[in-house]
């Protein structure tokens, strides 16, 4: 196997091919997307006198051997709020859920 090794490395040696290893991507990436591009007008919680008007939407989701689910609170400007609680059918991460209960 060592032969082998050196024969490729002279021969690769001529044309000055540098190995460099590719960083991991990480899950937190389309989390850190999301959170960099979302307006922050909008999320700004000191000033309520923008919130008027504004609809929120609070999303959470697990994830275990048994089953996945998710729940969402949706709440109208004048502090009515709806609960809902999904379980989803298949095996799915915790990220993956939330993304899905938002997609719902």
């Amino acid at each position: 196997m060592s032969g082998r090794l050196i024969k490729w490395s002279v021969k690769l040696g001529e044309y000055d091919v540098k190995y460099e290893a590719r960083p991991t991507i990480k899950s937190q990436v389309l989390v850190d997307f999301v959170g960099d591009n979302t307006p922050m007008k909008c999320m700004e919680e000191d000033s309520h006198e923008n919130e008027k008007g504004l609809w929120k939407l609070s999303v959470d989701g697990s994830s275990c051997v048994s089953g996945s689910g998710a729940g969402l609170v949706l709440t109208n400007p004048d502090g009515w709020t709806l609960e809902y609680a999904l379980r989803f059918g298949f095996k799915a991460t915790n990220n993956e859920v939330e993304w899905e209960a938002l997609i719902a």
